[in-house]
């Protein structure tokens, strides 16, 4: 069993003094930073002069100075390789950084996971605990785990379930009943629209929990159907996708991608996903039902 941590058992004085440089801007480093901030920790963040995002954070009542400048002026680092002579700390939220910033203002967290790979200080632990804190995390509860299991674990679900995996599997759905002949529409809100629901239901009650939350059509239909759909082949084709990161494959081809390409690396991926009848049929029914700007 794992260590775990609560907000309660948990202090920021081992690190109140200390400076915090977040290295970057974009969706977890602007969270984060704001929610150390408001926390009343000394933060600081590093970017390029010039950059989309300086005037962005500077805007958010950050103080922003170059990335070598807040190296320098930092006790804590995050996001960038350090010298020998420094600790190796690590916090990875369990959600969007924009979740994480919300639920910090709801006087909640984000659950996350925390780890030490180098204690150079002998307080590094007391500096990841800390940082948990502040972030608003350890108000939902932190768990130990190290950098390589975070790090395979995290990729995995990404491309397996949570963003590949779900996204074939909606398309899939919704192609098979268009071919069919139903309406698109009506595939629409049949294989994506539901999905947040049994989401819902499940990450509120678990699998099981769910099940019994719904239909007793749905019910035996999940329960008969699902491991027909999602067969033993496709446990084979996971596995070949973690292996893929386990062996370093994925990391240096997304590397080497967008060492090439930059932004563009997403573009043909992103381009093709717009043209496809789900997105288009999305765009007209959530403009229905949301307003513009939550959609957008």
């Amino acid at each position: 069993m794992p260590r775990m941590w609560h907000d309660e058992q948990l202090s920021l004085e081992p690190i109140r003094d200390q400076t915090i440089a977040v290295i970057g801007y974009g969706i977890q480093g602007a969270a984060q930073a704001s929610n150390m901030r408001d926390s009343g920790l000394k933060v600081i963040v590093g970017l390029r002069k010039g950059g989309r995002s300086w005037e962005v954070a500077a805007k958010a009542g950050h103080r922003v100075m170059e990335v070598s400048e807040a190296a320098k002026a930092a006790d804590v680092w995050r996001w960038i390789v350090p010298p020998e002579s420094v600790d190796v700390i690590m916090l990875a939220p369990k959600a969007p950084g924009q979740r994480v910033r919300e639920l910090y203002l709801q006087n909640f967290g984000t659950p996350a996971l925390v780890a030490v790979h180098r204690d150079a200080s002998g307080g590094a632990w007391n500096r990841i605990l800390g940082i948990a804190k502040a972030t608003g995390c350890a108000r939902a509860g932190i768990i130990e785990t190290t950098f390589k299991e975070e790090v395979e674990t995290d990729w995995f679900g990404e491309q397996a379930d949570l963003c590949g995996g779900v996204d074939r599997l909606v398309r899939t759905a919704f192609e098979t009943l268009v071919e069919a002949g139903y309406q698109p529409e009506i595939a629409y809100f049949e294989c994506l629209h539901e999905l947040k629901l049994i989401v819902d239901l499940i990450q509120k009650y678990g699998i099981a929990g769910m099940y019994r939350r719904v239909s007793e059509t749905a019910r035996y239909g999940g329960l008969t159907r699902g491991g027909k759909v999602i067969s033993a082949e496709v446990k084979k084709s996971m596995r070949r996708t973690l292996d893929d990161i386990q062996k370093g494959n994925f990391a240096k081809e997304w590397v080497e991608a967008y060492q090439r390409e930059g932004q563009r690396a997403f573009e043909k991926y992103l381009g093709e996903l717009d043209k496809h009848q789900i997105e288009q049929v999305g765009r007209k029914l959530r403009s229905m039902m949301w307003p513009r700007e939550a959609v957008s």
